[in-house]
């Protein structure tokens, strides 16, 4: 039973609230719901729960949570079907029988194959196509699917049984963008043809790392590597345009990858108006642009490494400029337009 000996010599109020009160720890465990409400019913009656003032009440229903161990809207229902009923009664049933299926999971995979044979159209589609096979057709599988509603269809195409039939792969497609020409440069042996790439120094600490614009002529091997600190129109339009001027010859082709860095409408202008042709890699091409790929590990990564660099550089227009050697160069601002295209 649930009276102990902390609860047994509780005979007023005054000691049920100096029990409720108490930090004192329940030695016992709750193991009879039966027998705990056959003890809330009695100890309801003992201090008679009717005929009590509303602090009152509110002291025995702490006392009947801190004794059984039930919520406080467990303590409620009791008390509410003790005040009706004048006991305190189990009425829990057993759970409720779930709801048949009304979808087979052969329903699902015909719902797969019609997929499959007709691309996914809409749900709507899909419906008439399932009602024309039972009812033009007399094929009895379809009974079932031909009364689905739309918006259930697309629940059964989120069933794992249909993912598991019908697994839909596609290419990804490409973007168009109509800045610069998608294909390899052809130098032809002439210099000036310039491929372009970036690495990144790395974050540390909440800190960004410079980007380093390297810059290669396919056929001299010409080489320059710009730092900057940002990869944005303010700080990468001032870097290409010296970098245009850090070459010894004139420059005919500016190729890059398909990051939005050098595929933009600033940087087309800048490379229309010098001029400079501009043209990009081709999906699913990767060598397109090996040769900056490998130089960004053969010089850059030789000399520079992986170590974080803080983006606070001495000045906008601080690179590294290569002719057999590396060197470190600054140039305080880049030339005018006009130089770069009359030179």
């Amino acid at each position: 039973m649930i009276p102990t000996l902390h609860t047994q010599g509780l005979k007023t109020l005054a000691q049920v609230q100096a029990f409720v009160s108490s930090n004192e720890a329940i030695s016992f465990r709750l193991a009879d719901r039966v027998a705990a409400y056959g003890w809330m019913a009695d100890t309801l009656k003992q201090f008679h729960y009717t005929g009590c003032s509303r602090v009152d009440k509110g002291v025995l229903r702490q006392y009947l949570c801190k004794v059984t161990g039930f919520s406080r809207a467990q303590v409620a229902r009791c008390i509410r079907q003790f005040s009706e009923d004048g006991a305190i009664q189990d009425r829990r049933r057993a759970p409720a029988v779930p709801l048949p299926r009304r979808y087979t999971t052969e329903d699902i995979r015909l719902l797969a194959e019609i997929d499959v044979l007709h691309g996914t159209v809409s749900g709507t589609t899909t419906r008439k196509l399932c009602e024309r096979a039972f009812k033009v057709y007399r094929d009895a599988r379809y009974e079932r699917l031909a009364a689905i509603s739309n918006g259930h269809l697309y629940n059964l195409r989120q069933h794992l049984t249909y993912q598991s039939k019908r697994s839909l792969f596609d290419k990804t497609h490409p973007t168009k963008v109509n800045i610069g020409e998608r294909r390899k440069p052809v130098p032809d042996g002439c210099p000036g043809y310039l491929r372009v790439d970036s690495v990144h120094q790395g974050d540390l600490d909440g800190i960004k790392g410079v980007y380093l614009i390297n810059a290669v002529d396919e056929v001299t091997q010409f080489q320059a590597v710009f730092a900057v600190e940002r990869i944005s129109e303010a700080y990468l339009l001032p870097v290409l345009a010296a970098m245009m001027d850090a070459f010894p010859f004139i420059i005919r082709s500016f190729h890059s990858d398909n990051g939005s860095e050098y595929i933009n409408y600033k940087v087309a202008t800048l490379l229309e108006n010098l001029p400079i042709e501009q043209t990009k890699s081709r999906s699913r091409q990767t060598n397109d642009n090996a040769l900056a790929e490998s130089k960004n590990a053969s010089t850059v990564r030789k000399y520079l490494g992986y170590s974080h660099d803080p983006t606070v550089l001495r000045q906008p227009g601080e690179y590294l400029h290569r002719r057999g050697t590396v060197a470190l160069f600054e140039f305080p601002s880049p030339l005018p337009l006009s130089h770069r295209i009359h030179r």
